[in-house]
């Protein structure tokens, strides 16, 4: 149930603009496959935003994940890829530097809510030219003031710099049902268990354990999106029983995985 990049999946195309059209452009695609575009960059913000499947962003420093209901505000300059599940609605923005100045400048997974998602679905019908001083104009602005007030989510797993947890982490992207310790880890590098827990908690911010358990939920949300039983999405994930990885799951987010997807 990796979510790293495969290089068997076929290439989606990244639009090349020399500019934006207008300060906001949206951009919808329907994806039967599971696809995945080529790392790249833009001088705009994207919003990767999907109204179906899960959208996986992966930069240097960590992994995204947005179901729908949710989506992931890429920076200008950070450099990214995006793979989507089987059967993905994409509705996607970009938007102009200028125009998120005030916007952290980090990659962040957003709520998108109710008045959020419509906005999108309209703004998506615009023609690319609309006119910016008229009422679809002033639709834009309310969208992107939207986007620069929403929420913050926790659908994402920070990537450590040192070598040795590089290491470590790539295997258990992987195969996330992996078991081993990090004593285990320790003895394999050479490396103290003390010194591993301490390294993790530098470079992510949380405990090996903590790392390893967001890990498989994020792993998680494509099967459970695509309907697979939760059983199965369990087992896979390296949980024993359907009971621990349900409690994993609402400690982790707050909710079941059928109330999750329920929105």
């Amino acid at each position: 149930m990796s979510t790293n990049r495969q290089p068997d999946l076929p290439e989606r195309q990244v639009p090349q603009l020399p500019a934006l059209p207008r300060p906001l452009y949206a951009r919808s695609e329907s994806l039967a496959q599971q696809m995945s575009t080529a790392r790249h960059c833009h001088t705009w913000v994207q919003l990767s935003y999907a109204i179906q499947g899960v959208l996986h962003v992966h930069t240097a420093a960590g992994r995204f994940v947005a179901p729908p209901q949710r989506a992931i505000w890429i920076p200008a300059g950070v450099e990214h890829e995006v793979i989507s599940s089987p059967n993905t609605e994409m509705r996607s923005l970009y938007l102009a530097a200028e125009a998120t100045a005030d916007a952290p400048r980090h990659c962040r997974v957003l709520e998108v809510n109710a008045l959020t998602r419509e906005l999108i679905r309209r703004f998506a019908e615009l023609p690319v030219a609309y006119d910016e001083q008229g009422a679809d104009g002033r639709l834009a602005n309310v969208l992107l003031d939207q986007l620069l007030t929403a929420r913050e989510l926790g659908l994402s797993l920070p990537l450590p710099r040192d070598a040795r947890l590089q290491q470590l982490c790539q295997t258990l992207q992987a195969q996330p049902d992996d078991p081993c310790s990090l004593a285990h880890w320790g003895q394999h590098l050479g490396v103290s268990e003390k010194t591993l827990s301490r390294l993790f908690l530098r470079d992510t911010g949380l405990t090996f354990r903590a790392w390893r358990q967001r890990l498989r939920l994020l792993g998680a949300l494509t099967p459970l999106e695509q309907g697979q039983r939760v059983t199965d999405v369990a087992l896979a994930c390296g949980y024993d029983s359907t009971s621990a990885f349900i409690a994993a799951f609402r400690q982790q987010f707050g909710v079941t995985p059928g109330e999750f997807f329920r929105g």
